[in-house]
């Protein structure tokens, strides 16, 4: 069934506790979107500058499965940037610098033939630009929203009018905490139930995610990846929405069940991003080692 993202594309400055890199491919819709192409088809819809690197363009392109016709690239214009830094046990971070190029200007156009996309993800930006591409998907059957702690903080009018919007949202728990500012994840995505959604995916990090559906409540653990296996976290999150909506496409339904299962993709495909930096992880592995894994994932949670 047609997915598509809509969200950044950009190019990531990253220390960790054991090295920096300059120049990496990053972005929401990127890592998303590399990661749902294993899983089925997938389009993008994202804006760079005329400095966004060749080799980040062939890169993307080299996921198969991936449509990058709606990818607008605007000469003039600069790609967006983002700086961080890690610190010793990689659960906390600090962001650098952000340059926010060609974000500050006009959201992409959807092509015609992108419109008829049925399952739809609005990755991580400004809640009223997620709202307006939104509205671009006609035939639209199950639309998720992810966001953060800066919109919940300066645009919380309009994220509480997306939400009447979307069937789901994938937040982290201290977004989740801040959004209604309930610390426990599951009574706090619970309150976001009340606000539009019918379902709500709050991440744990280390500790798995759980699934709050208007059907019950599902959790899964995190891929039990030896510590010196963990590089870069950057862009995990985007990975385990990529897998999760990944299957749910590939099902062509959002039932509580199907969501369960895509929590695992999700989970296993972001545990191949944490092993590099930018989209290396993904780019080197093929379908069997997401297979493999799996089947390890599954035998580790007692997932059927």
């Amino acid at each position: 069934m047609p997915l598509v993202v809509t969200g950044t594309i950009g190019v990531d400055t990253i220390h960790t506790p054991t090295a920096q890199v300059e120049g990496v491919a990053g972005g929401s819709a990127a890592y998303f979107a590399a990661a749902a192409s294993f899983l089925g088809p997938v389009r993008i819809v994202a804006a760079v500058g005329g400095d966004w690197p060749n080799e980040h363009r062939r890169s993307l392109e080299g996921f198969a499965g991936l449509c990058t016709k709606g990818l607008e690239i605007r000469p003039g214009s600069r790609t967006f940037a983002w700086g961080g830094r890690y610190f010793e046990n990689l659960n906390r971070r600090e962001t650098l610098f952000t340059e926010l190029g060609v974000l500050q200007e006009e959201p992409p156009q959807v092509p015609k033939e992108y419109r008829d996309s049925r399952f739809v993800f609005l990755a991580n930006t400004h809640p009223g630009v997620q709202l307006r591409l939104l509205r671009s998907f006609e035939r639209r059957e199950l639309v998720v929203a992810d966001t953060m702690d800066l919109w919940i903080n300066i645009a919380r009018d309009d994220l509480r009018t997306l939400l009447k919007e979307v069937d789901g949202v994938i937040l982290n728990d201290s977004e989740s905490a801040l959004l209604t500012e309930i610390p426990n994840a599951i009574s706090a995505a619970q309150a976001i139930l009340e606000m539009g959604p019918r379902f709500v995916v709050v991440k744990k990090g280390e500790h798995g995610a759980v699934l709050v559906h208007r059907e019950g409540v599902a959790t899964v653990p995190a891929f039990p990846s030896p510590l010196e296996r963990v590089i870069d976290p950057t862009g995990a999150g985007d990975t385990f929405a990529g897998g999760l909506m990944g299957h749910v496409a590939r099902v062509g339904r959002g039932d509580l069940a199907t969501l369960q299962a895509g929590l695992a993709w999700g989970t296993v495909l972001a545990s191949f991003t944490i092993e590099s930096f930018g989209l290396d992880g993904l780019r080197r592995i093929h379908r069997a080692d997401i297979d493999a894994r799996i089947e390890e994932f599954r035998s580790v949670a007692r997932i059927g």
